[in-house]
Protein backbone atom coordinates (compact mmCIF):
# COMPACT_ATOMS: atom_id res chain seq x y z
CA UNK A 1 0.00 0.00 0.00
CA UNK A 2 1.35 3.48 -0.84
CA UNK A 3 2.32 5.62 2.11
CA UNK A 4 0.74 9.01 2.72
CA UNK A 5 4.00 10.57 1.55
CA UNK A 6 3.72 8.69 -1.74
CA UNK A 7 0.12 9.77 -2.15
CA UNK A 8 1.15 13.37 -1.56
CA UNK A 9 3.87 12.89 -4.20
CA UNK A 10 1.31 11.58 -6.71
CA UNK A 11 -1.10 14.44 -6.03
CA UNK A 12 1.74 16.91 -6.50
CA UNK A 13 2.34 15.31 -9.88
CA UNK A 14 -1.29 15.83 -10.83
CA UNK A 15 -1.10 19.45 -9.73
CA UNK A 16 2.03 20.01 -11.83
CA UNK A 17 0.37 18.44 -14.88
CA UNK A 18 -2.69 20.60 -14.30
CA UNK A 19 -0.36 23.60 -14.43
CA UNK A 20 1.04 22.18 -17.69
CA UNK A 21 4.39 21.48 -16.05
CA UNK A 22 6.10 18.35 -17.50
CA UNK A 23 7.83 17.78 -14.15
CA UNK A 24 4.55 16.22 -13.07
CA UNK A 25 5.38 13.11 -15.09
CA UNK A 26 8.30 12.37 -12.76
CA UNK A 27 5.88 12.22 -9.82
CA UNK A 28 3.60 9.56 -11.30
CA UNK A 29 4.19 5.88 -12.03
CA UNK A 30 2.58 4.95 -15.34
CA UNK A 31 3.87 1.37 -15.34
CA UNK A 32 1.70 -1.73 -14.85
CA UNK A 33 2.67 -1.72 -11.18
CA UNK A 34 1.85 1.99 -10.88
CA UNK A 35 -1.57 1.46 -12.45
CA UNK A 36 -2.37 -1.37 -10.03
CA UNK A 37 -1.15 0.65 -7.04
CA UNK A 38 -3.34 3.57 -8.10
CA UNK A 39 -6.40 1.51 -7.14
CA UNK A 40 -5.33 2.02 -3.52
CA UNK A 41 -6.98 5.41 -4.02
CA UNK A 42 -10.23 3.58 -3.23
CA UNK A 43 -8.86 2.87 0.24
CA UNK A 44 -7.76 6.44 0.83
CA UNK A 45 -11.21 7.79 -0.07
CA UNK A 46 -12.93 5.27 2.22
CA UNK A 47 -13.98 7.94 4.77
CA UNK A 48 -15.84 9.89 2.08
CA UNK A 49 -17.33 6.67 0.71
CA UNK A 50 -18.72 5.79 4.13
CA UNK A 51 -20.05 9.32 4.50
CA UNK A 52 -21.80 8.99 1.14
CA UNK A 53 -23.33 5.68 2.22
CA UNK A 54 -24.70 7.23 5.42
CA UNK A 55 -26.12 10.19 3.48
CA UNK A 56 -27.73 7.87 0.92
CA UNK A 57 -29.19 5.77 3.75
CA UNK A 58 -30.77 8.87 5.31
CA UNK A 59 -32.37 9.83 2.00
CA UNK A 60 -33.55 6.28 1.35
CA UNK A 61 -35.14 5.97 4.80
CA UNK A 62 -37.24 9.06 4.11
CA UNK A 63 -39.04 7.08 1.40
CA UNK A 64 -39.85 4.17 3.74
CA UNK A 65 -42.64 3.93 6.32
CA UNK A 66 -41.85 5.47 9.69
CA UNK A 67 -39.76 3.19 11.88
CA UNK A 68 -38.37 1.18 8.95
CA UNK A 69 -34.63 0.57 8.71
CA UNK A 70 -32.09 -0.98 6.35
CA UNK A 71 -29.56 -3.68 7.09
CA UNK A 72 -26.14 -4.80 5.89
CA UNK A 73 -27.54 -5.86 2.51
CA UNK A 74 -28.33 -2.22 1.71
CA UNK A 75 -24.71 -1.19 2.26
CA UNK A 76 -23.45 -4.23 0.35
CA UNK A 77 -25.50 -3.14 -2.64
CA UNK A 78 -24.18 0.40 -2.34
CA UNK A 79 -20.67 -1.07 -2.32
CA UNK A 80 -21.45 -2.97 -5.54
CA UNK A 81 -22.49 0.30 -7.19
CA UNK A 82 -19.30 1.95 -5.96
CA UNK A 83 -17.11 -0.82 -7.37
CA UNK A 84 -18.92 -0.66 -10.70
CA UNK A 85 -18.37 3.10 -10.82
CA UNK A 86 -14.64 2.55 -10.40
CA UNK A 87 -14.24 -0.29 -12.89
CA UNK A 88 -16.74 0.17 -15.75
CA UNK A 89 -15.57 3.64 -16.92
CA UNK A 90 -11.95 2.40 -17.01
CA UNK A 91 -12.97 -0.66 -19.02
CA UNK A 92 -14.79 1.61 -21.48
CA UNK A 93 -11.77 3.91 -21.70
CA UNK A 94 -9.61 0.84 -22.35
CA UNK A 95 -11.83 -0.16 -25.26
CA UNK A 96 -11.84 3.40 -26.57
CA UNK A 97 -8.04 3.60 -26.28
CA UNK A 98 -7.71 0.41 -28.31
CA UNK A 99 -10.19 1.61 -30.95
CA UNK A 100 -8.59 5.03 -31.52
CA UNK A 101 -5.01 3.86 -31.28
CA UNK A 102 -3.92 5.33 -27.94
CA UNK A 103 -3.53 2.05 -26.14
CA UNK A 104 -0.05 3.05 -24.98
CA UNK A 105 -1.67 5.88 -22.98
CA UNK A 106 -4.22 3.70 -21.21
CA UNK A 107 -2.17 3.08 -18.06
CA UNK A 108 -1.53 6.81 -17.78
CA UNK A 109 -5.26 7.48 -17.95
CA UNK A 110 -5.91 4.85 -15.26
CA UNK A 111 -3.30 6.31 -12.90
CA UNK A 112 -4.49 9.89 -13.40
CA UNK A 113 -8.17 8.99 -13.06
CA UNK A 114 -7.67 6.94 -9.90
CA UNK A 115 -5.47 9.37 -7.98
CA UNK A 116 -7.56 12.36 -9.04
CA UNK A 117 -10.45 10.66 -7.24
CA UNK A 118 -8.91 11.70 -3.92
CA UNK A 119 -9.30 15.49 -4.07
CA UNK A 120 -12.63 15.15 -5.87
CA UNK A 121 -14.04 12.72 -3.30
CA UNK A 122 -13.01 14.88 -0.36
CA UNK A 123 -14.42 17.94 -2.08
CA UNK A 124 -17.78 16.20 -2.42
CA UNK A 125 -17.39 15.02 1.17
CA UNK A 126 -17.42 18.65 2.29
CA UNK A 127 -20.56 19.23 0.21
CA UNK A 128 -22.27 16.25 1.86
CA UNK A 129 -21.33 17.46 5.33
CA UNK A 130 -22.90 20.82 4.56
CA UNK A 131 -26.10 19.11 3.39
CA UNK A 132 -26.21 16.80 6.42
CA UNK A 133 -25.24 19.25 9.17
CA UNK A 134 -26.57 22.50 7.74
CA UNK A 135 -29.75 21.71 5.78
CA UNK A 136 -30.52 25.42 5.47
CA UNK A 137 -27.43 25.70 3.21
CA UNK A 138 -28.49 22.93 0.84
CA UNK A 139 -28.76 25.44 -2.00
CA UNK A 140 -25.15 26.46 -1.47
CA UNK A 141 -24.11 22.81 -1.34
CA UNK A 142 -25.79 22.13 -4.69
CA UNK A 143 -23.99 25.09 -6.26
CA UNK A 144 -20.69 23.82 -4.83
CA UNK A 145 -21.35 20.36 -6.27
CA UNK A 146 -21.87 21.84 -9.74
CA UNK A 147 -18.68 23.89 -9.38
CA UNK A 148 -16.80 20.76 -8.36
CA UNK A 149 -18.12 18.90 -11.40
CA UNK A 150 -16.99 21.76 -13.65
CA UNK A 151 -13.59 21.85 -11.96
CA UNK A 152 -13.21 18.10 -12.51
CA UNK A 153 -13.93 18.41 -16.23
CA UNK A 154 -11.45 21.27 -16.59
CA UNK A 155 -8.82 19.42 -14.58
CA UNK A 156 -9.15 16.22 -16.60
CA UNK A 157 -9.02 18.18 -19.83
CA UNK A 158 -5.83 20.04 -18.83
CA UNK A 159 -4.05 16.96 -17.51
CA UNK A 160 -5.03 14.78 -20.46
CA UNK A 161 -3.72 17.47 -22.79
CA UNK A 162 -0.31 16.86 -21.25
CA UNK A 163 -0.67 13.10 -21.74
CA UNK A 164 -2.51 12.89 -25.08
CA UNK A 165 -1.21 16.02 -26.77
CA UNK A 166 -3.32 18.62 -28.54
CA UNK A 167 -5.94 16.17 -29.78
CA UNK A 168 -8.96 18.02 -28.45
CA UNK A 169 -11.56 15.56 -29.72
CA UNK A 170 -9.72 12.59 -28.21
CA UNK A 171 -9.30 14.40 -24.89
CA UNK A 172 -12.98 15.38 -24.81
CA UNK A 173 -14.08 11.83 -25.66
CA UNK A 174 -11.88 10.22 -22.98
CA UNK A 175 -13.14 12.73 -20.42
CA UNK A 176 -16.77 12.06 -21.31
CA UNK A 177 -16.29 8.28 -21.23
CA UNK A 178 -14.82 8.57 -17.74
CA UNK A 179 -17.61 10.76 -16.38
CA UNK A 180 -20.90 10.22 -18.21
CA UNK A 181 -21.27 6.41 -17.88
CA UNK A 182 -20.77 6.73 -14.11
CA UNK A 183 -23.82 8.97 -13.77
CA UNK A 184 -25.97 6.69 -15.92
CA UNK A 185 -24.67 3.46 -14.40
CA UNK A 186 -25.21 4.65 -10.82
CA UNK A 187 -28.92 5.30 -11.27
CA UNK A 188 -29.49 2.12 -13.30
CA UNK A 189 -27.79 -0.07 -10.70
CA UNK A 190 -29.44 1.71 -7.78
CA UNK A 191 -32.87 1.12 -9.31
CA UNK A 192 -32.06 -2.48 -10.22
CA UNK A 193 -30.74 -3.23 -6.72
CA UNK A 194 -33.69 -1.43 -5.17
CA UNK A 195 -31.64 1.14 -3.28
CA UNK A 196 -32.85 4.18 -5.20
CA UNK A 197 -34.87 6.59 -3.05
CA UNK A 198 -38.08 7.19 -4.88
Amino acid sequence: MPTLKEVEFYLTGLWLLFRQDPKGFTHLDFSDRGALRSFWAAFFVLPTTLLTFLWWRSIYLQTLPEGADVGALFFFRLALVEVANWIVPLVLVGLLSWLVGIGDKFLSIVVISNWLTLPVAYGYGVVLLIMMLLPSLTGLAVILSYLLALALVITLFRIFRMVLGEHVLTIATVTMVLLVPTMILSELLERYLDIYPG
